[in-house]
């Protein structure tokens, strides 16, 4: 749960801007290139603004995320057909296998019982669904997503997770150093905050893969025994 307020980064970035009055950079513009940094932190890391919420399911195999999408992570459970009874665990497959093995697995018998899904990150707001989904008291499923921002706003408290306030600070002032990019000064201060704020994104990538669960647990087939 975000704590940070958004008045706490903006009156760093306007320290640190020389700017403590807000006249070169209003408090408004300064919100703008918050609310830019987030949505620029969910590109570059989608599990950074992470909903994890029953979703009811559309007739068919086609599926679609939420509005908000904008990246699938897991499916991991049916949710029956009122959304809040925990059912059969949905195991992901690729869509290939199920091309070769049952041609026809979009006509199959329709069934509000989800027992697997397909995902392509190439189309990165659909999914598929097996079996097809009845075309009435379709089932909801547990689905885990990338989710897009809402906006903060002014007297507020950021959207994403406090951990991201030094990143949206960086970026912050590499959007408004780009502002007077006819200063050499400037320029060069500009980049070196973009360059920042990316470091930590990709960084904070490299540290997550480290320490994932599901890399070093024992039940792991591909983890070799005392490798760890």
């Amino acid at each position: 749960m975000a704590t940070v307020t958004v008045a706490s980064i903006i009156s760093k970035m306007q320290t640190i801007l020389q700017d403590t009055t807000g006249i070169r950079w209003p408090d408004a513009e300064l919100l703008g290139w918050i609310n830019d940094g987030q949505r620029e932190i969910v590109l570059y890391k989608p599990n950074a603004f992470v909903k994890n919420v029953a979703v009811r399911l559309a007739a068919g195999t086609k599926q679609a995320l939420p509005a908000d999408g904008v990246q699938l992570i897991d499916v991991p459970r049916n949710m029956g057909t009122d959304g809040t009874t925990p059912g059969r665990a949905i195991r992901i497959t690729m869509r290939e296998i199920m091309d070769a093995q049952v041609p026809n697995w979009h006509l199959d018998t329709p069934s509000a019982v989800v027992k697997h899904y397909m995902y392509s990150p190439l189309d990165p707001k659909n999914l598929y669904v097996w079996p097809p989904q009845p075309a009435v008291n379709q089932g909801y499923v547990d689905m885990i997503y990338g989710a897009s921002p809402t906006d903060a706003v002014l007297g507020g408290v950021i959207t994403i997770d406090d951990i991201y306030q030094t990143v949206l600070l960086d970026y912050g002032l590499y959007r408004a150093y780009s502002k007077d990019t006819e200063y050499a000064a400037d320029v060069n201060r500009a980049s070196a905050h973009q360059t920042a704020y990316i470091a930590a994104l990709t960084g904070k990538a490299k540290v997550e893969a480290g320490v994932n669960p599901n890399l070093t647990a024992p039940a792991n087939p591909n983890v070799t025994p005392n490798s760890r």
